[in-house]
């Protein structure tokens, strides 16, 4: 299989992105399944021609879809769920070769992507709309508003390409602004596939916009003056260079979503039996591969010989495998490409120099097609050494490292080590010790008895630290997508002939 790109979309088509000229640098990315490196899916050349086009595109669209109600932008967005139910089995398929999760995953994925139009109307919707009080000052009544910034830049990830993205472009298209999706160079078709589908619901010409590349496309547009919303998702790395491309600007907003050194806390009264499935979905889907992926584990002294024993035997009866090509349905597939490959083996070499102990050792695996694939790995750490690179870097790869600890404030501390703030989960029948941790850590997410992977979309999404910027996605994604407007309505002015101190008769 070898898939079609039709290239950059605005001004309502699509345009094939040039192969020669004076602005075209000298590369393609070339994309091979990840699950199977024999299977090229597609090539795209690098070029920085369409920039500008796609620029005034969003700003033609800007002007023309701010003015529109927003009832009449919901009928747009339910025309285009329309369109990714018809399409749902391409869009998983695609997924799945690009990224290399299994199907399974892929499905859920554009579910997510289905199910989020719901959640923006219903949900988000209502965070922007007016607000008025009566009498807010004699004879005056307050108005509140929201109004669209501009036309916005999406940068989307590579592990949820359509998902995370869907839920940025479907917040900012209903506050009123015109959208610029810049995909991961990783996951251009399945980016394409969203476009087509945006195509066929009929938005207004300039609405909606895609650019294709690598960083160097991202960087440009974003430095445009024009674009007054950013949002990113992906590593504190390239967030932090998107901080220091934007921040003399004061007129974008910029929204981060970044990455993380998740913790589940084990505590002695844990169910383990419940704990076991849970880390292990927490720790090891989409290998690993999410911001919120479990990767520190505390847990009770008491519990740690038996704890890690189950563990260790549940973890080696994972399948990895073909996200597609299969015989049975795996839970891991390969990581992204070869530079994920590795990192993760050079932090299992690392995790040694360390002195961890090494439970089960990550590796690369063997199978039917040459691919990026690994064994998930588990580790036990005597004590946390703020020190320790392993122990506070983000692996972004299938790793699980358990650290004892007596008292619940030891193992608290132990999340709060990291310069990371996303997620967390405890797990414990102690109401207790569930508002301990509620109190005094530090993320933006704490669950109880539940895995840290799988946020709800109808509740905020982000991180504090350098996990994010104060700006959480899902619910919350829409406050970042407009700005306030506040007025003062003079009722019966006829009739208000109220005195100015300092005016003559």
């Amino acid at each position: 299989m070898h898939y079609e790109l039709k290239g950059n979309y605005f001004n309502q088509s699509f345009h094939k992105t040039p192969e020669s000229g004076p602005d075209r640098s000298e590369l393609f990315i070339d994309r091979y399944c990840p699950a199977n490196l024999k299977q090229q899916l597609w090539s795209l050349p690098i070029n920085f021609k369409h920039v500008g086009l796609v620029v005034e595109s969003s700003k033609k669209g800007f002007d023309t879809w701010r003015k529109i109600s927003i009832k009449e932008r919901e009928e747009y967005l339910k025309r285009y769920q329309e369109q990714v139910i018809s399409r749902k089995d391409e869009i998983a398929t695609a997924i799945a070769l690009e990224t290399g999760k299994p199907l399974w995953e892929a499905q859920t994925e554009v579910t997510a992507v289905i199910n989020k139009v719901n959640v923006t109307i219903e949900d988000s919707g209502p965070r922007i709309s007016p607000k008025h009080y009566e009498n807010i000052l004699p004879n005056t009544t307050g108005h509140l508003y929201f109004k669209p910034l501009g036309p916005t830049l999406i940068i989307g990830p590579f592990n949820f390409p359509c998902h995370l993205a869907n839920g940025q472009m479907t917040s900012s298209l209903l506050a009123g602004n015109s959208i610029i999706f810049k995909p991961s160079e990783k996951t251009i078709y399945s980016a394409q596939l969203l476009i087509e589908c945006f195509h066929a619901a009929g938005f207004p010409d300039g609405v909606i916009n895609l650019i294709q590349g690598n960083g160097e496309v991202a960087h440009r547009i974003l430095n445009e003056k024009c674009i007054k919303g950013i949002y990113f998702t992906g590593s504190k790395e390239i967030g932090l260079k998107i901080l220091e491309s934007t921040h003399k600007d004061l007129s974008k907003l910029v929204a981060l979503e970044l990455g993380g050194k998740n913790a589940s806390i084990i505590h002695k009264d844990s169910n383990i039996e419940h704990c076991l499935p849970e880390l292990l979905k927490a720790c090891f889907l989409t290998s690993g591969q999410r911001c919120i992926s479990t990767s520190l584990v505390p847990i009770h002294s008491s519990l740690i010989d038996e704890f890690v024993s189950k563990f260790h035997n549940l973890s080696k009866k994972i399948i990895v495998d073909h996200p597609i090509d299969h015989e049975k349905a795996p839970l891991m597939g390969p990581l992204i490409d070869q530079q994920a490959l590795d990192s993760y083996l050079l932090f299992m070499g690392m995790a040694k120099r360390e002195g961890m102990e090494e439970i089960m050792r990550g590796k690369q695996l063997e199978k039917k097609y040459p691919g990026y694939y690994v064994s998930p790995s588990i580790h036990i750490a005597n004590d946390f050494n703020k020190k320790s690179h392993f122990l506070t870097s983000e692996l972004f790869g299938p790793n699980c490292t358990f650290i004892p600890y007596n008292e619940i404030d030891e193992a608290i501390e132990i999340v709060n080590s990291t310069e990371y703030g996303l997620a967390a989960s405890v797990f414990t029948q102690s109401q207790e010790v569930y508002d301990l941790c509620l109190r005094d850590i530090a993320c933006g997410q704490v669950n109880l008895n539940r895995s840290t992977v799988g946020a709800s979309s109808k509740l905020p999404f982000g991180g504090v630290k350098n996990s994010g910027n104060y700006r959480p996605a899902a619910v919350s994604t829409i406050d970042s997508c407009t700005y306030q407007m506040a007025s003062l309505e003079i009722n019966n002015p006829e009739t208000d002939h109220s005195a100015v101190i300092g005016i003559s008769e």
